[in-house]
């Protein structure tokens, strides 16, 4: 993207950008993922503001406008041109509160048609082939086959799952303690064969992989080190390929599938809320398109007529 250069003497927007950041995530206590996507849609308007000579201070509402539709020519998906409104508008009125500026320039943007895109997921069949498919022997291959079986049992974020620490756990009453966004706790069930599996891989792989190294993480690889989200995407793949699905899935896939599957086996869509730890239902509700089809089928095979 392109802007035409106007050279100034304003200060750097910087600053401004920082004390941003570090007010979403102590005074607001924002995840760190959340405001490392808050920096990344505000590392685009630096560039412009950079390339332009202009500060985030004496910005113009067509200034704005100019920047917006210079992110457009790059194609991006409707979705995230509204989270990018949506980093200026709250990154504009922190501004404003601080007295930084003393107008919203972001006052006349429209947000872009948010188009809902349901969420991939995999069928029944091809969870159980990928949980069930062996996943080769020693420690590492007990701790993938865990870990796989708690994302799908659970429904819990990559992040979730690598932030677990052992006093989360609960094995004898069946459940876990999650930090979620925001830094919320909520409580998840376990599944009876994610709690075997859990029980085994506590006492017997993980003081394989610890090395003698002391660590309350859950998810550690050789050394005691704790896992980190990109070995997770990349043991996922690994296994996936290994077990033949045609696609390998997310990590997050698995989160989909998990609420999908529990709303098809007729799970209240409230239940389901609490344990992906949606703030709101309407989130959780875009679950509810993808049993459609499942009801379609169902409403032709025992309806007189259907």
């Amino acid at each position: 993207m392109e802007f035409v250069h106007r050279p100034s003497a304003e200060p750097s927007p910087e600053p401004f950008i920082d004390r941003f950041i570090d007010h979403l995530g102590i005074e607001r206590g924002l995840s760190p993922n959340t405001c490392t996507a808050y920096r990344r849609d505000l590392d685009h308007l630096l560039r412009f503001l950079t390339t332009d000579g202009l500060s985030c201070t004496t910005l113009s509402a067509g200034d704005l406008h100019r920047f917006i539709a210079g992110m457009l020519t790059l194609r991006p998906a409707p979705a995230s041109i509204a989270r990018l409104i949506s980093t200026l508008r709250t990154f504009f009125r922190f501004l404003l509160l601080e007295g930084a500026i003393s107008q919203d320039p972001t006052a006349t943007l429209a947000t872009p048609k948010n188009w809902q895109r349901l969420p991939s997921t995999l069928t029944m069949a091809e969870v159980a082939q990928l949980l069930n498919h062996p996943k080769g022997r020693g420690p590492v291959a007990a701790r993938d086959d865990v870990l796989l079986e708690l994302l799908y049992a659970t429904g819990l974020r990559v992040s979730e799952a690598i932030d677990l620490k052992i006093q989360n756990l609960n094995l004898l009453s069946g459940f876990l303690i999650c930090l979620g966004k925001g830094r919320k706790e909520r409580i998840v069930p376990l599944g009876e064969t994610a709690r075997q599996k859990l029980s085994d891989y506590l006492a017997h792989t993980r003081p394989l992989l610890l090395n003698q190294r002391r660590t309350h993480d859950l998810f550690i690889g050789r050394g005691g080190r704790r896992l980190s989200r990109q070995s997770v995407w990349y043991l996922l793949k690994k296994h996936a390929r290994a077990a033949g699905l045609s696609t390998p899935p997310s990590p997050h896939m698995l989160r989909h599938s998990f609420a999908t599957h529990l709303l098809l086996g007729g799970a209240d869509l409230r239940a389901v809320q609490a344990m992906l730890g949606h703030a709101t239902i309407r989130t959780t509700q875009v679950y509810t398109h993808l049993t459609k089809g499942e009801l379609k089928t169902i409403h032709q095979r025992y309806h007189p007529r259907g």
